[in-house]
């Protein structure tokens, strides 16, 4: 899929986030290699511990799904960058440690990384290595 519309699938899903006590609105839209994409979005509680990313809910539905090898992820937010947290880093690891990340906002902004490059050191169980 072009990059421009997995740009579009995230801010869809960013419309759609709960963040009454952030404000901060989060979408993401994750590919897989079969050309499935799906989409999730931040939902907040107010216990903060609770509260659920989009990169998450958008890998979580796509495993419900059945997928677990994926093409590209595209991040999307109002206001500053969406660089994925620690947890949504290590929880993608898990089905691709080399996958495509664009993060964006609404001011245009948009960077391009590597999620091994945003985690060169997954926590692998045994000590495996990657």
């Amino acid at each position: 899929m072009e990059l421009r519309r997995l740009e579009q699938a995230a801010r869809e899903a960013q419309d759609k986030a709960y963040a009454p006590y952030s404000g901060y609105q989060v979408g993401a839209a994750l590919e897989t290699d079969d050309g499935r994409v799906f989409q999730g979005c931040n939902v907040e509680n107010s216990s903060f511990s609770v509260t659920c990313c989009a990169e998450r809910v958008a890998l979580f539905a796509a495993v419900t799904e059945g997928a677990r090898a994926f093409k590209r992820l595209v991040v999307s937010a109002n206001g500053r960058t969406p660089y994925p947290c620690g947890a949504c880093r290590q929880a993608l690891s898990e089905f691709a440690p080399g996958l495509p990340i664009t993060v964006v906002n609404d001011d245009g902004e948009k960077h391009e990384f590597t999620l091994g490059g945003l985690l060169p050191h997954p926590f692998l169980f045994g000590g495996e290595s990657a």
